[in-house]
């Protein structure tokens, strides 16, 4: 066989062991902090969201730096036809999914609970809640008959206490903490591993979106405090999925230094 030949099957064969990543919502924010640090281990990777032109461009830079394969999934989360389809009929070689990160999420709005608009009410349960178990149903059954695997969710430190003209997101938020913690319980004697990541003030387009588009109001979110950004709260994800089989990092909450709470916050 000639060296060219060698090395043509060595990196055929490091392109099978790769392990998979899904993480949804990767078009931006966090998601996108997360495609890039799991590209940078190594990993091949299923990036959901749903712009396509988004994610084609995210695709074709990772591609570049790191030489990973990247899989586009374009599909509205909340579509749960669309995300049986994209799952169920991909290649043979990207069915076996390593880790899970169930990131897609938003707020919108900041209307008191009894004078909020209904469709923000859907969109925001529809797509931090049903949309988390609908990939959770379709992934981990795969994990279970394989013994491995691990589910990542982005929770928020709005989950811990609702603040005012946040209740239906702190709800959904709070949601994501008892579906972790219950599918922790339905797993534990299976050797897959189930994390809520807790973020806090994560300098985004999450407010942008919040406020409709107003990127001056979403800027005075910041004002005063170094947030967090996309890439912090990666690195805790990618610790968790990197940490010893024997070792699950249930929860963790991620603040900015001069953050306490989700509604406490000091401001210079």
């Amino acid at each position: 066989m000639r060296i060219c030949d060698i090395f043509r099957t060595f990196a055929a064969n490091i392109t099978i062991m790769a392990k998979i990543a899904f993480i949804t919502g990767a078009s931006s924010g966090i998601g996108k902090a997360c495609a890039y640090k799991f590209a940078q281990g190594g990993y091949t990777l299923l990036l959901n969201a749903r712009s396509e032109d988004k994610l084609q461009a995210i695709q074709h830079d990772i591609q570049q730096q790191y030489g990973v394969d990247v899989v586009l999934l374009p599909f509205d989360v909340r579509d749960r036809k669309a995300a049986e389809v994209a799952l169920t009929t991909l290649p043979d070689q990207y069915q076996s999914i390593d880790v899970l990160v169930n990131n897609a999420g938003l707020a919108l709005g900041i209307d008191k609970e009894y004078e909020g608009i209904e469709e923000n009410y859907d969109t925001m349960i529809e797509t931090n809640i049903t949309a988390l178990l609908m990939m959770t149903r379709l992934v981990v059954p795969g994990m279970v008959n394989r013994g491995k695997g691990h589910i990542i969710n982005i929770g928020s430190v709005a989950g811990d206490a609702a603040y005012p003209g946040g209740s239906v997101y702190c709800a959904t938020k709070a949601a994501v903490k008892v579906l972790s913690d219950g599918l922790r319980m339905d797993l534990v004697d299976t050797p897959l591993r189930v994390t809520n990541v807790k973020p806090g003030l994560v300098e985004t387009n999450f407010s942008v979106t919040r406020f409709g588009g107003d990127k001056e109001r979403a800027d005075k979110v910041y004002q005063g405090i170094k947030p967090l950004t996309g890439d912090d709260i990666a690195d805790v994800v990618y610790y968790a999925a990197s940490a010893p089989e024997h070792v699950q990092i249930a929860e963790v909450l991620v603040l900015a230094t001069h953050q306490a709470s989700g509604s406490l916050v000091y401001r210079k």
